[in-house]
């Protein structure tokens, strides 16, 4: 496992020297470490970018994780790979949420920080300008798995509650990620998770000392693929032929079962592409194609 991460972080300094910079810099302002939520009393992060130009009142909320590690490296990446650049060229106010790492955190209470950000984003919304009922999910990798929990299991609004987030519901209009594990029962081919993989995300000190049926429960609770219901928002998912680290069938099931359960998926399969890829800018752009046309983005004037 190490030496793929390598791997995955050689292709990101690649991707650094591949990447075009603008002389007129980056058409987004970037508000740095605003603190979205509390947990046991530690603030939850998040960075907001918002456009330069004319804005389309739409938002998208990345989830900003890499191997369930949301440091600020995590966002340099996703500024590398141009994702704040290309939907703030396009109007859209970006949420670059950090839901926490897996050395403080299970990856059930990172779906709630996740669900934090969703709910921070619509409370907000009036501030930022942008509808609240047309938010966009997106992440790559341990961002996409967490992107596609929340989405797929979302929180009624309690208006009762004391906290003004909680007013608010954790829907989103739409869903699009890269290469995200979605099964951690089977990794693949019938194969497994490995529990040095799966425990730790499961409990802060891993599996041991919990039962084989205790260890399943939990895992299937944080796989996607298990919380298909009907019906669901469309879903937009791209994964590479030749991922080292999470296997293309993980895109492939989740597509399949929220197809099976009558709903809207879509997987684009990137030839070669690893985990991440050089030319993953590309896939981004296609990506807020896709988004714009969920989210009912206008085109801006002159614009065919």
């Amino acid at each position: 496992m190490n030496a793929l991460l390598s791997r995955t972080l050689a292709l990101a300094a690649l991707l650094i020297a591949s990447t075009p910079l603008s002389a007129d810099g980056p058409p987004y302002v970037q508000k740095q470490d605003v603190v979205y939520g509390e947990v046991h009393g530690t603030g939850l992060l998040m960075d907001i970018f918002t456009p330069t130009g004319k804005p389309n009142g739409l938002a998208i909320v990345d989830v900003v994780s890499g191997a369930w590690y949301s440091d600020r490296n995590k966002i340099r990446d996703h500024t590398l790979a141009q994702i704040f650049k290309i939907y703030c060229s396009r109007g859209y106010v970006v949420f670059a949420a950090r839901p926490g790492s897996k050395t403080r955190y299970t990856a059930a209470e990172m779906d709630q920080n996740v669900k934090t950000a969703i709910r921070f984003a619509k409370e907000h919304a009036a501030e930022y300008k942008v509808d609240p009922a047309r938010l966009g999910l997106t992440g790559a990798s341990a961002g996409g798995h967490l992107a596609t929990l929340a989405a797929l299991t979302p929180v009624a609004a309690n208006s009762q509650s004391k906290n003004p987030l909680e007013k608010h519901d954790t829907s989103v209009r739409a869903v699009g990620v890269f290469f995200p594990p979605t099964d951690f029962l089977e990794w693949d081919s019938g194969k497994p998770a490995d529990p040095k993989v799966v425990g730790p995300l499961l409990y802060l000190n891993g599996a041991a000392g919990h039962s084989e049926e205790e260890v399943r429960a939990a895992a299937k609770a944080v796989s996607p693929v298990y919380q298909v219901g009907h019906p669901t928002i469309p879903f937009l998912l791209i994964h590479g032929d030749a991922d080292p680290l999470v296997p293309l069938s993980h895109s492939k099931k989740l597509v399949s079962a929220i197809q099976a359960a009558g709903g809207s998926a879509e997987l684009i399969v990137k030839a070669g592409g690893g985990h991440p890829w050089l030319t993953l800018p590309e896939e981004v752009a296609v990506m807020a194609d896709w988004f714009d046309k969920q989210l009912g983005a206008s085109k801006p004037s002159g614009e065919k």
